[in-house]
Formats: C-alpha cells, sequence, structure tokens
C-alpha cells in the first residue's frame, strides 16, 4: 500500500468529483491536504469534514487556478498550514460539449485558461515549494484527448495540451527530481455527468458496450492510480499517460 505519511498535497478543483475522491484518497494514504475550489465552499468543506472525520489532516482553500494571484495564495495557505508542500494533482477543469458552429472566443479561452493556463501556473508554483527531494505533479486529462467526438473541439484541444505539457514538464523538471504524469480518464460518474444527462443515456450504454470491463468508470478508479503516482513506488515513473477507462480508447 502506498504511504504518503509526512507529505503534503495540493488538489485543485477538489470541492466535488475525482477532485474530491482523491483528495480524500490521499488523506487516507497518510498525506496532509489542501482541498482547493473555486466557488463551491461547501462542497470543498465536506470533503475536508470527511477526512479529518476519519483522523486525517486537511484544509479547504479558495482560489481559481486560471488566475496567477489565486495560485500563489493556495500555495501560501498550504506551507502556512502544514510546512511544505510534495504533491499537486492539477484537476481543476470546465468543459462544454457543443458543435463547431456554435464555440465561441469566450468559451474557448474560459476552457483554455482553467484547463491548460492553470495546469502550468500551478506546475509553475509547485516547482517553488517542492524541497530537494522533489515532488510528483498529476495531471488529470481525459481519454478525449485522443479520441474523435463530436463537440468536443475545445475540450479535447485542452486535454491534448495537458499530455504535451505533462511531456514537457517531466523533461523539464526531472533534474528536479520532480515527476509529471497525466492521468487520463474514461467516462467518469461524477456530479458534471449526471447534470449533463449522460447517466442512463443512449451514450453511456453504447461506452459501457465499447468498455471491456463493461461498466462506467468511478472516482475512486481514478483516485487509486493518484495515490500510486504520488507515491514513491511511482518513483521511475515519469513524463507518462496512465488511462483509466476500463479498457476502452
Amino acid at each position: 500500500m502506498a504511504d504518503l505519511n509526512g507529505k503534503v498535497a495540493v488538489v485543485t478543483g477538489a470541492s466535488k468529483g475525482i477532485g474530491a475522491e482523491i483528495a480524500r484518497a490521499l488523506a487516507a494514504a497518510g498525506a496532509a491536504v489542501a482541498v482547493n475550489y473555486a466557488s463551491s465552499k461547501d462542497g470543498a468543506d465536506k470533503v475536508v469534514a470527511d477526512i479529518k472525520g476519519k483522523g486525517g489532516k486537511a484544509i479547504s482553500v479558495k482560489g481559481s487556478v486560471a488566475n496567477a494571484n489565486d495560485i500563489k495564495n493556495i500555495f501560501a495557505e498550504t506551507k502556512k498550514a502544514f510546512g511544505s508542500v510534495d504533491i499537486l494533482v492539477n484537476n481543476a477543469g470546465v468543459y462544454l460539449f457543443q458543435p463547431l458552429e456554435s464555440v465561441t472566443e469566450a468559451e474557448f479561452r474560459r476552457q483554455f485558461d482553467t484547463n491548460v493556463l492553470g495546469t502550468i501556473l500551478a506546475a509553475q508554483e509547485a516547482a517553488k515549494y517542492f524541497g530537494p527531494e522533489g515532488g510528483s505533479i498529476i495531471n488529470v486529462g481525459s481519454v478525449v484527448s485522443m479520441a474523435a467526438i463530436p463537440g468536443s473541439a475545445v475540450y479535447s484541444a485542452t486535454k491534448g495540451a495537458i499530455d504535451a505539457v505533462t511531456r514537457v514538464l517531466a523533461a523539464e523538471l526531472g533534474p528536479k527530481k520532480i515527476r509529471v504524469n497525466t492521468i487520463a480518464p474514461g467516462l467518469i460518474e461524477t456530479e458534471g455527468i449526471h447534470s449533463m444527462g449522460i447517466i442512463g443515456s443512449d451514450f453511456e450504454k453504447q461506452v459501457v458496450q465499447d468498455t471491456p470491463l463493461g461498466r462506467v468508470g468511478q472516482p475512486d478508479d481514478v483516485a487509486k492510480v493518484a495515490v500510486f503516482l504520488a507515491s514513491d513506488q511511482s518513483g521511475w515513473v515519469t513524463g507518462e499517460r496512465v488511462v483509466v477507462a476500463g479498457g476502452s480508447r
């Protein structure tokens, strides 16, 4: 089992869904966790309460990853609370599926500012806080970066950019003993997926049919891989894209 005792993690966009489950899993493995949120304070506070209720350490920190000053504050508050930072999970992300004719400049910038710029700025700040022993940066991508799903041009482009950023930063930060990897989930049952009406739809049935393991993924499926990539058990793994999709492509 992965041992994260004494480690400190920042998880962006951790008030719900995959981010919340990653925060809980890192804490269960022994890490102190900064649960970042942009707007859902209640959600973040619930995650913190869940962690503390099981004897873990956590704080909630507000901030948009698309804002450099907010990111600086997230890391400063984390260090103030726990003394250091060893792990960054770049989970915060936004999405909107729409046909090409509906894409706007504003929507393009909204998704790229959070999904791509936010990932780069958070990694930049994390690298300042990691100690001489290095650290682990885990970027949450998606299988859509290598799929061809109509209506996902902008979102898929952001996740393709995440794949590229991961490869580059793994090479750039490797000499500092900082590992950088991507987790690429398939369809995961989250609040957002429910709100989009995907669960119970023909699309979900098709995804399940095309998935060798025959089901939709759960946030915990992703969280387990995040714990592995955060731990010393993956100490010789960097620059990789780990697909967590039940075998679907």
